[in-house]
């Protein structure tokens, strides 16, 4: 019984893994389909930005970038279904069933989403799009972690406050950086570390959190709304660094967590310079990516720590 136990596990962190890969590549395709169709991967960038963004949304071509991201969307689907099934046939393991049923469930809710995701214009649904991505990331590195063999055997300790409030501070970050890639506003902030001249959100720049308009224009250098973003998105990034930063450092002593933590620190200290350097290169198209991609990995390696504490 416990080896059969043990071989059940053992497959459902194996279909959970590649099925953690496979959102990392879907997230690192759909930033590279939804940059490259905002103009970031034309040759004469930025003045091709407004004349893409502006223009009606054309008929999806499948050509083979956006033929490998619906391969992968729909094997991630596919192996997701079997997950799910694995977790909770009898005996239920509930510990990765639950993870793996929110993971399905994100799935099919962002199949329905891809519907509208052609038009680049309608902000709330990219936002949704790259919030969803990061979840498929998050959600199957918790099955992973849940189907540990270890884990079965011992309950976790509750995380320290400190931890916490850095990882609601993550949370606040990346909902932010989905704002502004949502919203195309890259261009209007193209300074580091202020911007434009500015260090604090003007009252003129409040509008910008209300809910998500249609896209009418591309927000240019200077935008009220789209500094307010930036800045807001800054400043949080650094709270997180900080926080994140000294509750990593707390657990180095720990033999069991010093490896996530480690990684942590890592991937903050890049996460942060990826943003810099995006901003100072003229936003290249493979740092944005990479800005991106960086950010899932941040989220699931948070979740490692979670848990191992």
């Amino acid at each position: 019984m416990i080896a059969s136990q043990g071989l059940r596990l053992r497959k459902i962190r194996a279909i959970a893994l590649l099925l953690a890969a496979l959102s990392l590549l879907v997230v690192l395709l759909s930033a590279y389909l939804r940059l490259d169709g905002a103009g970031l991967g034309c040759v004469d960038w930025p003045a091709c930005y407004g004349r893409w963004l502006a223009r009606e949304p054309a008929a999806q071509q499948f050509g083979p970038v956006r033929l490998l991201h619906r391969v992968g969307a729909s094997l991630s689907l596919l192996l997701a279904c079997i997950l799910v099934w694995h977790c909770w046939r009898r005996p239920a393991i509930r510990p990765a069933a639950r993870p793996a049923t929110l993971l399905l469930l994100l799935m099919l809710a962002l199949s329905a989403l891809g519907i509208w995701s052609a038009d680049p214009r309608l902000t709330l649904v990219g936002f949704l799009n790259i919030l969803g991505g990061l979840g498929l990331v998050t959600f199957s590195w918790r099955v992973v972690l849940a189907s540990r063999t270890e884990s079965m055997m011992q309950r976790p300790t509750a995380p320290t406050r400190l931890l916490r409030f850095g990882a609601a501070l993550l949370s606040l970050t990346v909902v932010l950086g989905a704002m502004i890639g949502a919203s195309y506003a890259a261009l209007a902030c193209n300074t580091v570390p202020d911007c434009a001249g500015r260090w604090w959100p003007g009252m003129d720049g409040w509008a910008v959190l209300k809910p998500f308009p249609t896209l009418v224009a591309v927000p240019q250098a200077g935008d009220p709304g789209s500094l307010s973003l930036h800045l807001l998105h800054r400043y949080a990034a650094f709270g997180t660094l900080l926080v994140l930063g000294a509750a990593a450092l707390q657990v180095l002593g720990d033999e069991q967590r010093r490896k996530a933590a480690l990684l942590l620190l890592l991937l903050l200290t890049s996460e942060i310079t990826l943003g810099a350097v995006t901003v100072l290169s003229g936003f290249t198209l493979w740092l944005a990516i990479g800005h991106g991609v960086c950010a899932a990995a941040l989220l699931a390696t948070l979740a490692t720590l979670l848990r191992r504490v």
